[in-house]
């Protein structure tokens, strides 16, 4: 179903550069998110970053949460364009960093890590890999009392073969994404989908600690830090959240727990009577790091994408249309 998208301009939201505008415009008198790349040299797009771009939309299109930023259309002509709701309340980054040195309060703080967990869950759930979880990817509404998950550019689909390493951003890159070897070519590994929940951890500790992961170091320092097992410091760190997060950051993928029981883990802590599978009281008790225990919590620069060393489907012609309907049932596969 194609929905050809009139908008009336308001103002920029935010600018990074040439490369990316954020503008808030009004469609059928609904403020709306656009996000233009490129947008003084729509012209000169490379065919990897149109590629980039085109993922990004046909993941955004398959994908429905309350958790995650809704689609609503998007064109490759004459700019890259992504059209998405409008989240007011900015990103969780800003925010953090608006209330620093105070942090969020507790139930807050459990509340939209519970919503980024949710969002997880489903896009694991439906065998999608987000690889670039961090606060500036997470959207709030005006109230900042709820959280979305944004910036699917780095997302694609989970095979059980190699894929692209150093993807994301490496204060929050999970040890088995960095190369730190200098290379002219994309490096391919296998890993899955327990990047994202080391990810969380970082996002989960910022959210408690309100402080940057390794701050005060380089990017690329950041990474070696992480391939050498460095952690952020859990002395401030609520005791009963500490074997949460310390199992998340496993540098085993295999001793992260899955998003479902963080998110059991989080609604049992805020009483949420949403969820009805029952808890393991010892969750918040430390475990032995040589035990694996993948059932409960507790068991123990960003690089931008170009290339994919995977089989593609030819394009069926959906991004040269106006706009594409984000909302058609059609869509999901």
């Amino acid at each position: 179903m194609l929905v050809y998208l009139f908008c009336i301009p308001v103002h920029i939201i935010s600018s990074h550069a040439v490369l990316k505008q954020i503008l808030y415009f009004r469609y059928k008198s609904q403020p709306v998110a656009i996000k233009v790349i490129q947008p003084e040299s729509a012209s000169n797009v490379s065919p990897g970053r149109k590629e980039k771009f085109e993922r990004e939309i046909t993941l955004l299109s398959r994908v429905k949460h309350d958790n995650i930023v809704k689609f609503i259309g998007a064109s490759t002509e004459p700019s890259l364009i992504l059209v998405m709701e409008l989240m007011k309340g900015d990103t969780l980054q800003k925010y953090l960093l608006s209330i620093r040195p105070r942090c969020p309060d507790l139930n807050l703080s459990l509340s939209l890590a519970l919503g980024i967990s949710r969002a997880m869950e489903y896009l694991h759930g439906i065998g999608i890999i987000h690889r670039d979880l961090k606060p500036s990817n997470l959207l709030l509404t005006e109230d900042k009392k709820n959280i979305k998950l944004a910036d699917f550019g780095l997302a694609r689909e989970e095979v059980d073969t190699a894929m692209t390493a150093d993807v994301g951003t490496y204060r929050w890159m999970a040890p088995e994404l960095i190369v730190l070897e200098p290379t002219n070519h994309a490096v391919m590994k296998r890993y899955n989908h327990k990047v994202d929940v080391y990810s969380f951890s970082m996002v989960l500790w910022e959210l408690l600690t309100n402080n940057s992961p390794f701050k005060g170091k380089s990017s690329m320092l950041a990474a070696v830090d992480t391939t050498l097992k460095v952690r952020p410091s859990t002395d401030n760190i609520p005791k009963e959240f500490e074997s949460l997060i310390r199992s998340c950051w496993s540098e085993n993928p295999a001793d992260r727990p899955e998003f479902v029981k963080i998110s059991e883990f989080l609604a049992n802590k805020l009483g949420d009577e949403s969820t009805t599978e029952a808890i393991n009281p010892n969750i918040s008790q430390r475990q032995p790091a040589n035990v694996e225990n993948t059932d409960i919590p507790g068991t123990s620069g960003s690089m931008d994408e170009e290339t994919e060393s995977k089989k593609k489907k030819k394009s069926t012609g959906l991004f040269k249309c106006c706009f594409t309907s984000g909302h058609d049932d059609n869509t999901l596969e």
